[in-house]
């Protein structure tokens, strides 16, 4: 039998942040790590393609939780404890400078997500926290003021317990045996399945400013489109992904998108193309590429319209100028299935927000019982708001714990 003061479990992003500012604001504490993995900090490792994306450059709370398909409304009181400059000024201290690339990520400036692990690991060490690599929770029970966790290696005592397990299921069928509702996980984060042949032979183009929207639903999104080997990805598509995740879902990752390729409407493209009728008379259309569009995209769509490499601008009859502007302004793709974005797999569900105090993340149901992480429902669109929600739960946590 092993007594703690605390038992974290869980030995990625949120369980070594919390671990080490406990024992950092409480020196006197036993603290321990429980990973069922034979290492930690697998999720900080692929992260960012392997940079790690510790945290995006967005300092006023209102508009980072614009970013949290789930956890808006619950995030705001705790990003005004613990924030982004926070979470800056917390690696710095620790030797850690982060950078701000142009679309607001910010990386470790030496471009490895090694350095934020050597970090963690090292402050763990430096505060005298316990990792144990391979233990499995098998079940988790309160027994008067303790919790008692039994392992594949052995049995645990703590007073206080932090969960911060990320989407594993075994631990929320524990978390549902004490009485907690989780909802039920589907992926969040995911590039769209498209079989088209407007996009077939043209992967790695990228179409800087379109809106998307699916078909039959509320949802919408606007930023770069890249198409891919597989459909289509990039900021637009992933928005959509992580705030339509139950929606996609219901609908098994069959749906129909509409993009607006240019942002214009249908009249005002219209208008456009018959203006280049004019001034671009003798070309051809399928070699003046317009709209600031990528060449090979134009092309594609060029040909979808009814016209084929050799047709001139001034012969353009009124058929086809429609086409064209309905192919600009409001192509419609057929959806079927999805694929993982990169390595990040993130999911929407997790403990029911309602039954967690949000100015110290300890759940409502059970006393010095705290959760950090993607293991309660929040999740985010990705540009390192994910790992904003785990440092910040973690630290708020940390300082209730460490009282």
């Amino acid at each position: 039998m092993k007594h703690y003061d605390v038992i974290i479990v869980g030995g990625g992003a949120a369980g070594f942040f919390a671990a080490i500012n406990i024992a950092e604001q409480n020196p006197k504490l036993k603290v321990t790590i429980l990973e069922r993995g034979k290492e930690g900090l697998h999720k900080v490792r692929v992260s960012g393609g392997g940079r790690c994306n510790v945290t995006h450059a967005e300092f006023i709370p209102s508009e980072l939780v614009l970013n949290y398909p789930r956890g808006e409304k619950e995030l705001l009181g705790p990003f005004h404890q613990f924030m982004t400059g926070d979470t800056i000024e917390w690696f710095e201290k620790r030797g850690v400078e982060l950078k701000i690339e142009e679309d607001g990520r910010m990386f470790p400036i030496t471009d490895s997500s090694q350095t934020i692990i050597d970090c963690f690991l090292n402050e763990a060490k430096k505060h005298q926290v316990e990792v144990l690599y391979n233990h499995s929770v098998k079940s988790i029970q309160k027994e008067e003021n303790y919790w008692q966790l039994e392992t594949s290696q052995g049995n645990f005592f703590s007073k206080k317990l932090l969960i911060a397990t990320g989407s594993n299921t075994k631990i929320w069928q524990l978390l549902e045996g004490l009485g907690h509702t989780i909802l039920q996980p589907v992926p969040s984060l995911f590039t769209f399945d498209i079989k088209d042949e407007r996009i077939k032979d043209i992967p790695g183009v990228v179409a800087q400013n379109v809106e998307v929207k699916v078909l039959e639903t509320n949802l919408w999104s606007e930023g770069p489109l890249l198409i891919t080997h597989v459909g289509m990805s990039a900021p637009s598509i992933l928005k959509l992904s992580a705030f339509g995740a139950i929606e996609l879902a219901k609908r098994n990752y069959k749906f129909k998108i509409e993009v607006n390729f240019i942002r214009q409407s249908l009249e005002d493209c219209l208008d456009n193309l018959k203006e280049f009728k004019q001034e671009f008379a003798k070309k051809t259309v399928y070699k003046s590429t317009q709209f600031e569009l990528p060449k090979r995209l134009w092309q594609k769509l060029v040909l979808a319209s009814n016209m084929n490499r050799e047709t001139r601008w001034a012969d353009l009859n009124k058929g086809q100028l429609e086409n064209l502007a309905s192919q600009l302004t409001q192509a419609v793709f057929s959806v079927d299935g999805k694929s993982t974005f990169k390595e990040e797999f993130v999911t929407a569900g997790g403990v029911n927000l309602k039954e967690i105090n949000f100015r110290t993340f300890e759940s409502k149901l059970h006393n010095n019982l705290y959760f950090a992480g993607e293991v309660i429902n929040i999740d985010a669109i990705t540009g390192g708001f994910n790992f904003q929600n785990a440092w910040t739960g973690a630290y708020i946590a940390a300082k209730a714990m460490s009282k």
